[in-house]
């Protein structure tokens, strides 16, 4: 469902730009005596309560742009930022309001140890607008026949990606209120960088924090590259690198799932999806590694069997493909049925890669409650460091 509420509609094309670059911003509807301001995500104090919002700290001075109209498009100077998530917020007459947002990569990848990929190719798969005019949204989520998405639409609900308030924005305001540094990644990077040796190289750990359903063959084959390499996975969601799609120009294709391909997700994520049932349920995760994972829960008051936050929605669990090693971390019993359950898990391999998978939506958007919290602060301290800490699975 679209936002009822008065709003203007634009878009960046591109899910990426560096500092001091030029980009476009492309109008998608008519609105008079239109301001443009950049903010950057995540600085806000509290979490954002509606769907169509967004909220950060301006880091430009307001902009008139005067009056606008489809396809209308303004060049923009992108200002010399460090890397995160940024939005244009674009107000008008009437009191219209709406958002373009795009990641600003790093100047050179590999600034910080740690990157944070977001979800720009999931982003645009569920993004239901509709641009040909037959009044069903541009998106196989619309219409299970359809194949092919438009990339750099602006999206609904004034312009916020879909899902961003609950599976993305906290993480993003944790990541500002700890003080993490990190380089903020959009898929163009992955599908840009020529090898998994090089993202190894760049970064000892690369998360993924929201909804990654849909990757190139490419992004799939360097993100294994730097595992096998030793390098480190965090998956704070669920249904993560389950279809493989191509790209061409500005139009994304999706074709198989990856296990049909003889490459299942689990072979490299630990766990892999299981059920959802659109959110009707949502279960309590139990813990199953505070003796094997003692490190994991330090700090949290938790050891098995104790119970801790909620979660639901998609869920993943081990399968057959999981490597050897693969630890369940806790698991939500029978939450969508007798036997179908979600596996939180986590695994090491003989090249020193740690990989931490959280098995349901979403570990990222309770990262606020403290159990959450005090775990992902011992996932970084032990996987954000280029330092092999030793064993804990082997």
């Amino acid at each position: 469902m679209d936002s009822k509420r008065p709003k203007v509609e634009a878009s960046f094309p591109a899910e990426s730009y560096g500092p001091g670059s030029k980009a476009r911003l492309v109008f998608v509807s008519s609105a008079k005596g239109v301001t443009m301001q950049f903010f950057r995500a995540g600085t806000e104090a509290k979490r954002i309560k509606a769907n169509d919002i967004m909220l950060g700290s301006s880091v430009s001075a307001p902009s008139r742009l005067g009056n606008v109209w489809p396809r209308r498009t303004v060049p923009v100077r992108i200002g010399n930022w460090r890397s995160g998530l940024y939005f244009a917020r674009l107000t008008a007459r009437g009191g219209r309001v709406g958002y373009a947002p795009f990641v600003l990569r790093p100047r050179r990848l590999g600034e910080h140890r740690v990157a944070v990929v977001m979800p720009t190719q999931t982003w645009q798969a569920y993004n239901f607008r509709d641009e040909d005019g037959d009044h069903v949204g541009d998106t196989w989520y619309a219409q299970w026949n359809r194949h092919t998405v438009r990339l750099g639409r602006a999206f609904l609900n004034r312009g916020v990606p879909p899902h961003y308030k609950y599976y993305d924005e906290p993480f993003l305001r944790w990541l500002e209120k700890s003080g993490k540094q990190v380089d903020y990644l959009s898929d163009a990077e992955l599908n840009r960088v020529s090898s998994g040796g090089e993202l190894a190289g760049d970064y000892a750990l690369i998360v993924f924090p929201g909804h990654h359903e849909y990757v190139t063959t490419h992004e799939y084959k360097v993100v294994t590259s730097f595992r096998n390499r030793g390098g480190n996975l965090m998956f704070l969601s669920a249904n993560n690198f389950f279809w493989r799609v191509r790209i061409h120009g500005d139009v994304m294709t999706r074709t198989l799932r990856w296990r049909q391909l003889g490459r299942p997700e689990a072979s490299l994520i630990g766990v892999q999806y299981r059920a959802n049932d659109r959110g009707t349920h949502r279960g309590r995760w139990q813990v199953r590694g505070a003796n094997s994972l003692p490190w994991l829960f330090a700090g949290t008051n938790l050891r098995n069997g104790s119970w801790f936050s909620s979660a639901g929605i998609e869920i993943d669990a081990i399968a057959s493909s999981s490597p050897p090693r693969t630890k369940v971390v806790a698991v939500m019993p029978n939450v969508f049925g007798p036997g179908i359950s979600a596996n939180m898990s986590y695994y090491e391999t003989r090249a020193g890669a740690k990989v931490f998978a959280a098995g349901a939506f979403s570990f990222a958007a309770a990262i606020w409650q403290p159990p959450v919290r005090q775990m992902a602060e011992n996932l970084w301290a032990r996987l954000a460091s280029d330092r092999d800490t030793g064993g804990g699975s082997h």
